[in-house]
Parts: C-alpha cells; structure tokens; sequence
C-alpha cells in the first residue's frame, strides 16, 4: 500500500473528485442516533440511541453489494433495518427502515465538517477541478446549491446506475471533467469504493479516515491533511 504522499507525488494534477457522506459532509441529527429513536417512536419501536454505533458498525460488517454493482436502493433499506433491529427495535422495523433511507436524500439534513469548505476552496484556488461523487440517490445539484458550494461536475449512483468501486462510474467523472485518469485525484472514505475503485482505472486516490475504521492503511484523519499532500497551505 502506497502512502498518501506516494500516491501523488511527481504528478501533475487537473482535478480533485470528492466522495460526499463521511468524507466532506456528515449526517445530521435527524439521521443520527435520536433520530432513530424518533423514528421509532411513530412506528411503535423503542431504539436505544447508545446502541446506535455498535449497530451500525454490525450492519456495515454484513452490508451486501448488489452482485453486478448496480445502484438498489432496496440494500441500504435493509441496511438501516439491521441498525433499527440493533438498536432493540422489534417489529414494522422494515417500513421505520424505509422512511429513514428516504431521509438521507434530503440535502438539509447533512452538514458539512469544519475542513470541507476550506479545503474545497484551497483546490479551487490552485486551478484543479472539482467532481463530486457518490454512491446515492440524494440529488447532489440540489446538496450543491444547498450548501453553497462550487464544484465543476457532480455524478452519483443513482443517476449513472452502477456504484462505486465500478470502473464506469469513475470513467464517466473524468468525461464530465474532461480528464485523463492520471490528472485525477479521488478523495473519500472507502477504501474498497473510492480508493481501489479510482486506482484501477488509473487515477491517483487518498483514503480519509475520519473515524478510524482502517488502522492498517496509510490514510489522512481530515481534508486537512489533504491539504498538506498537496502543499496548497
């Protein structure tokens, strides 16, 4: 494994393509742990909000790709079913599931991190493209508009119809940013989805570890450490 250093350094870059969740832009109160218990307090469920986290690393562990990588909603609606049953819930935990994965394609109800405007804005100066892309059904211009931000292209699961790591969805970002896969630096959160899916079609990529989910790769804990790779502060 290559060290964030390593993986652009000597290299001349034309643009930056950010994931979105956990790597720029974080979940809000409403899809975090008391929104769950919220949630299921319309459907009858009692949800422990301290179980949350252990939950959700669970259901991450089990979490399915479809076998073609195709985008299907229905998979993060069973996703967050796990979660509901293991925050205690018992019972239409499948129908509180659907409405909390309807949810998370609202753009009001993220926020982004502290980092995320600084370091967009240090790329943008510095002349580099920027592309968002992300696996899901959240209209990104929308997210975009929303949160004031200024990007050159956004793609998304939903609107392409295969998910990350599929190599077209990374091909089609560099067509909207008019790139060579080399002149390309992916950002985000997964090292499967992001990182090794823009390395095997040639761009470069830094894995973002916010939560420390990867102890044994060469990762950066923030966008700011991006920053400092890039030597743009």
């Amino acid at each position: 494994m290559r060290s964030p250093a390593e993986a652009i350094v000597g290299v001349v870059l034309r643009a930056a393509v950010f994931d979105v969740d956990y790597t720029i832009a974080k979940p809000g109160p409403d899809l975090g742990p008391d929104g769950y218990r919220r949630l299921g307090e319309r459907y009858g469920l009692t949800l422990d909000p301290a179980r949350y986290e252990d939950a959700r690393r669970a259901a991450l562990a089990t979490l399915k790709r479809h076998p073609e990588l195709d985008h299907d909603e229905e998979i993060w609606v069973l996703f967050t079913q796990r979660i509901i049953e293991g925050m205690g819930g018992v019972g239409d935990t499948y129908a509180a599931a659907y409405e909390m994965e309807r949810s998370w394609v609202h753009a009001d109800h993220f926020e982004l991190y502290d980092d995320a405007v600084p370091a967009l804005t240090a790329v943008r100066e510095h002349g580099l493209r920027i592309g968002l892309l992300s696996n899901t059904a959240r209209d990104l211009d929308e997210f975009v508009r929303h949160h004031g931000l200024e990007v050159d292209a956004v793609l998304t699961s939903r609107t392409h119809g295969k998910t990350k790591p599929h190599e077209t969805i990374f091909r089609r970002m560099l067509e909207l940013l008019d790139v060579a896969p080399d002149e390309a630096l992916m950002i985000g959160d997964t090292l499967e989805d992001d990182v090794e899916g823009a390395r095997a079609v040639g761009m470069r990529a830094v894995l973002v570890d916010r939560e420390g989910r990867y102890p044994g790769e060469e990762r950066i804990d923030g966008l700011a450490g991006l920053l400092r790779l890039l030597t743009l502060d």
